[in-house]
């Protein structure tokens, strides 16, 4: 059984006719912005929320999800290598998913006849469970009586704990977050609206994953490009929510541990005092790190000390949506092409060093030149020894005239 703080208890799989039941019901709710969420379930339980843009064309009745899904896989174990303490999920069904569909058979895009996709109505944005995850369906709660048999995490004690063959299951959840209808495109290609609109739906889905049972970091993400492994070429990204503190948040509170609890503080004021800002607003600076490991590489940092989206002022999250559209137009005016990259939204733990850990974006590519991409061969990958091609001042020259190139997004423009 699953279990969250809005629907209560449902099973693994429903039917249409229950599905139905429960869309029928769509709880309904004004965010910032003008934003509207209406939360509903796919036909196998699984939860989906539509974010409208404010003053969508969309009216508010949603289609039912009417497939004959089968019941949702059990949720995956981890492994804990003993060397490092890191888990490692072992989560096989991902085997199978969807590699670059044809655009007809798109399983982010709406469903039509012909198509039966995730989503069952056209949509502004649109979040859902992913099928495959690598973490969940099951909770914490979830586990019920018998903890022994289903071996779930024990608190964050247990979890960084080293031992030999420890195993734990893979609680915790996995969603697709869908920027866009279209079939092709990226968070840049969205428009200023569209994309304040993604920003509530990552603020919401924050401030919920974080209240879920066993939940420790929540971690939104969008990986773009092939060079990436992206699997497909619709306009999406993702968010994890782990049932642990990922290794590169331990490191970094060990950092802090090591240095002072200002450090976010520190870092800013530094970067702020260089040559390597490449993009600045009131309540955020764009700047290509002291220490950039990858080729392309720009953080963005909130000027105040904000642990998660969902703690950011409406204020902040008006300046994001056209500043971080900029820099992402910016990266792809560099090379005349669009380029490959993560987008990693790090966020504080859920329960740990949220006064001292800010969130902030790490925007990564491995493409060193228009055909070239950096490739992490044996002192980077065997040892995270690394070696950069690149000066940091360096690379911030050239993204700041590739941004000066682009136009500055506008709540005007239609792209």
């Amino acid at each position: 059984m699953e279990i969250d703080p809005e629907f209560g208890t449902t099973p693994a799989g429903v039917n249409a006719g229950a599905a139905a039941a429960v869309n029928a019901g769509a709880a309904v709710s004004a965010l910032g912005a003008g934003v509207v969420r209406r939360a509903t379930r796919l036909a196998d339980g699984r939860e989906l929320i539509y974010y409208d843009d404010p003053g969508t064309a969309l009216g508010p009745d949603r289609n039912v999800d009417a497939r004959d899904l089968d019941a949702r896989s059990d949720t995956a174990m981890m492994r804990q290598d003993v060397l490092t303490g890191d888990w490692i999920t072992f989560a096989t069904k991902r085997q199978n998913r969807v590699m670059l569909p044809s655009a007809d058979a798109d399983p982010l895009a709406p469903q039509t006849p012909t198509n039966p996709s995730e989503v069952p109505s056209r949509y502004d944005v649109a979040v859902f469970e992913n099928r495959s995850p690598s973490f969940g369906p099951a909770l914490a709660e979830a586990f019920g009586g018998a903890p022994e048999a289903l071996n779930p995490p024990r608190g964050l004690d247990d979890l960084e704990a080293i031992g030999l063959q420890r195993t734990r299951t893979s609680v915790g959840r996995c969603e697709v977050v869908c920027f866009s209808p279209e079939h092709a495109g990226s968070f840049g290609t969205q428009s200023v609206t569209r994309a304040r609109t993604v920003i509530e739906a990552w603020a919401d889905r924050t401030a919920a994953l974080s209240a879920l049972p066993g939940i420790e970091q929540v971690f939104p993400f969008e990986n773009r490009g092939e060079a990436i492994g992206v699997t497909l070429p619709h306009p999406h990204g993702q968010i994890y929510a782990y049932p642990y503190v990922t290794p590169r948040t331990q490191r970094l509170r060990d950092s802090i541990d090591r240095t002072d609890r200002s450090l976010f503080a520190r870092i800013l004021e530094s970067e702020q005092g260089s040559d390597r800002v490449v993009l600045q607003g009131e309540h955020w600076t764009a700047f290509v790190p002291f220490a950039a490991r990858w080729p392309l590489e720009v953080q963005v940092l909130p000027r105040r000390h904000v642990p998660d989206f969902a703690a950011l002022s409406d204020e902040e999250r008006d300046e994001l949506a056209p500043l971080y559209l900029h820099l992402l137009r910016g990266v792809d005016a560099l090379y005349g092409s669009p380029t490959p990259y993560i987008a990693a939204w790090h966020q504080a733990p859920v329960h740990v060093g949220r006064d001292t850990i800010r969130m902030r974006l790490e925007l990564t590519s491995p493409r060193r030149a228009a055909d070239k991409l950096k490739f992490l061969a044996g002192s980077e990958t065997a040892m995270a020894a690394w070696t950069a091609e690149i000066l940091p001042e360096d690379a911030a020259a050239r993204l700041r005239e590739a941004i000066a190139s682009v136009p500055a997004p506008t709540t005007e423009e239609t792209r």
